[in-house]
């Protein structure tokens, strides 16, 4: 019992030391890639089965790799910075909320036990947290890199599209499903112990 009480302090120091990394890590990246003057690149997989001959439809100023799948744009706006953020921010911000949360989590379950009313609802809170989390920052970032593709080649039909690890969505509904077991096991031991 005492090995798993510490291996929980651990696991919840750990979580609050990766949130705060990830948090840094999105304050860092966006302040050091919005200052930077350099070029701003994305892949694109739309020529992949294209044969081009010629000159590849880029706007001005945009360097097309040969295979034509890394677009570079050398003196980009300011909305082609924002979207190249865009492709990676929403997932630090995600990521740094949601072991925060878990953190929560783990602090709850040594204070007050793991099968308690305040569990259940901070594990189906992370639940619905990273299930819903996963979609809105997949659809920023793939937004976000379409937009960019969009502002350096006219590609016609190249709409948003949802990236990143969507298996998070399962994992998000399998914890608000524990979630709701878990409270209704709370509710019946409750219930148990009135009648004895």
């Amino acid at each position: 019992m005492e090995l798993d009480t510490r291996l929980t302090k651990v696991l919840a120091s750990v979580t609050f030391v990766l949130a705060v990394l990830c948090g840094l890590a999105f304050l860092g990246t966006g302040a050091v890639r919005m200052l930077d003057d350099g070029a701003v690149c994305v892949q694109t997989g739309f020529w992949a089965n294209a044969s081009l001959a010629g000159d590849l439809p880029v706007r001005e100023g945009v360097d097309a790799a040969s295979s034509a799948s890394r677009l570079c744009q050398g003196n980009p706006s300011v909305g082609q910075r924002a979207a190249d953020l865009g492709g990676e921010l929403p997932w630090l911000l995600f990521g740094a909320m949601a072991l925060l949360l878990f953190s929560r989590l783990m602090k709850a379950v040594l204070s007050r036990g793991p099968f308690t009313v305040e569990v259940a609802r901070l594990l189906t809170v992370v639940g619905w947290f990273v299930t819903v989390g996963a979609v809105v920052a997949g659809l920023v970032a793939g937004w976000s890199q379409s937009w960019l593709v969009g502002s350096m080649a006219p590609i016609v039909g190249a709409g948003p599209a949802l990236s990143g690890p969507l298996v998070l969505v399962l994992a998000g509904l399998a914890a608000v499903v524990m979630g709701r077991i878990m409270r209704e096991g709370v509710r019946m031991r409750e219930d148990l112990e009135g009648t004895i």
